[in-house]
């Protein structure tokens, strides 16, 4: 396969699966509508920025080690799943019915950042995606750590790209989406997809 026939075909699959609803954009979305885009583009910086470190990781060895230890994938997934099911629960034990803080509490606004880069990190289905994925965009006899960066800054760009499209789109109805019903409403069925994924992490199989 040719370099120009390989950027442009993983390009359009990784667009294709970008695409496709998932976590990610239930994050995304969710933050937009209850945080604000400020919120949401840090959340999407820091599902990208999880894309970059498992990059870095099947580049030097580790996505290949959790793609044949049973062991190391099991308990990357077993946490995995737990942190998305504390998210999950918390927002529907806790939805909140404003954007303000409570006074005298002191709250403050949650790392959106720090949630999404450690969601998709704890993920190890993201690691074996790329392990099993990447390969088949990279020319024979090219360098395999270029080239594993090369295409995961892809998918970053494309992730970023879609992530700002989502955040746009919720602000001409920012002032209905930010009442008091909906972001209660946002906050239980966000939290109800973030549990569904929780199991279907922990019970999946490779």
């Amino acid at each position: 396969m040719l370099i120009t026939d390989s950027v442009l075909a993983f390009t359009f699959a990784a667009t294709l699966l970008t695409l496709t609803p998932g976590l990610d954009t239930a994050m995304v979305l969710r933050t937009a509508t209850v945080e604000g885009k400020q919120h949401a583009l840090r959340a999407a910086l820091g599902i990208n920025t999880g894309c970059l470190l498992w990059g870095a990781a099947v580049a030097f060895g580790l996505g290949a080690l959790i793609a044949v230890s049973e062991l190391a994938y099991s308990v990357l997934k077993y946490c995995g799943a737990a942190y998305l099911a504390w998210l999950g629960f918390n927002m529907l034990l806790r939805p909140r019915k404003s954007l303000s803080p409570v006074a005298g509490v002191g709250k403050t606004s949650p790392n959106w950042f720090f949630k999404g880069m450690i969601g998709n990190v704890l993920n190890p289905k993201i690691g074996i995606f790329y392990v099993s994925f990447l390969p088949q965009f990279i020319p024979q006899g090219q360098p395999l750590v270029v080239w594993t960066f090369g295409l995961v800054s892809i998918h970053v760009v494309i992730g970023l790209l879609w992530s700002i499209i989502l955040i746009a789109a919720t602000q001409p109805l920012a002032k209905v989406l930010r009442s008091e019903k909906v972001i209660t409403w946002m906050d239980r069925a966000t939290g109800m997809i973030f549990v569904l994924f929780a199991a279907r992490l922990a019970f999946s199989k490779r």
